[in-house]
């Protein structure tokens, strides 16, 4: 016979202690209109960042052709490094006081990368939307960070720049130099 205290206790439900879009108060010595935007600008980089780290893996999986093992293993390195970045914004964003964006529906809510087709793309279209994924991301970064740092709000603004747009620059630099049309075999002789 079991006892009851040793059985967990199943289909627990449970009020909201923070609806999303508030602030908890912390003693961070920032004034609290700079953390409801930091939290709102963290909020949607987050979002932007689960869909990027999404594509990532759906063109991981979908990757073909002779440059699959090449593109298969470096697509699934920049998830990776996607999803380091997911987990630095939402603790921001829980070190401010909010809440983070957590839910892949509610992140789709927000994002602002382009939801791409179901099925299978060619190469270089897969890779050409990654990168406008990460130009979108960078465009906000950019000024994200600048108004972090306009408002005093230096951990968001180093967050963005030496996490967000570092990651973007150096994942978009490697995905770009996979579009030049560039001879693999001999040279082009004229």
């Amino acid at each position: 016979m079991h006892s009851p205290t040793s059985q967990p206790w199943l289909h627990q439900h449970g009020q909201q202690v923070q609806k999303f879009g508030t602030l908890r108060q912390f003693p961070l010595a920032l004034p609290y209109e700079a953390r409801l935007d930091s939290c709102q600008r963290l909020n949607h980089l987050l979002a932007d960042t689960q869909m990027l780290y999404a594509l990532y893996k759906k063109h991981h999986w979908l990757m073909r052709g002779p440059t699959f093992y090449s593109l298969h293993l470096l697509l699934d390195k920049h998830a990776g490094e996607q999803l380091k970045l997911i987990d630095s914004l939402a603790e921001r964003v829980q070190t401010l006081g909010g809440v983070a964006v957590g839910d892949p529906r509610h992140a789709a809510q927000f994002t602002r990368v382009p939801r791409p087709p179901d099925g299978a793309e060619e190469v270089p279209a897969m890779l050409s939307r990654l990168l406008e994924a990460h130009e979108t991301i960078l465009t906000a970064a950019h000024d994200d960070a600048a108004r972090a740092a306009g408002s005093g709000d230096d951990g968001t603004s180093d967050l963005i720049v030496s996490e967000v747009i570092r990651t973007g620059e150096l994942q978009s630099w490697f995905l770009a130099e996979h579009l030049v049309d560039t001879p693999l075999v001999r040279t082009v002789q004229e």
